[in-house]
């Protein structure tokens, strides 16, 4: 798992065995598993709380990785609630909204995962992955 910090092109929204957890579904990690659109090899990504991911503003700030209107029309964050603006201006479910990078570990097609972690009411953890999609 990796930042990204050149531009890229989103090209295919990749779909993902499960993409929502909750409270003890999350445990101490959640895992996400895609097939890969080249090779076919089901991936594997360990999602842990609090340690994976990097702040999704990165990716839209001063447009260096995506615009904002990209994520948006790829459906990839949303625009976040005026109640939750302190997680940033796009989110996915009104949550701290992160990202990484991955590779296809048998081809090397690059992906990028989009996810929300945080608590949603109390007493709701909730772990939503917005989705991943292939990129160049």
């Amino acid at each position: 798992m990796y930042s990204i910090s050149n531009k890229i092109l989103i090209e295919k929204r990749i779909p993902v065995e499960e993409d929502t957890f909750i409270n003890a579904e999350i445990g101490e990690l959640a895992g996400v598993k895609f097939s890969c659109c080249n090779c076919g090899l089901e991936n594997s990504i360990k999602i842990t709380p609090y340690e994976t991911g990097f702040p999704v503003f990165q990716l839209y700030d001063d447009e260096k990785v995506l615009a904002k209107n990209e994520l948006l029309s790829n459906k990839i964050v949303s625009e976040t609630s005026k109640n939750s603006l302190h997680f940033g201006e796009l989110t996915v479910n009104d949550l701290p909204t992160l990202y990484f990078g991955t590779d296809c570990p048998s081809c090397g097609f690059k992906y990028i995962c989009v996810f929300s972690y945080g608590e949603k009411q109390p007493g709701l953890t909730l772990l939503s992955i917005s989705g991943v999609w292939k990129y160049s």
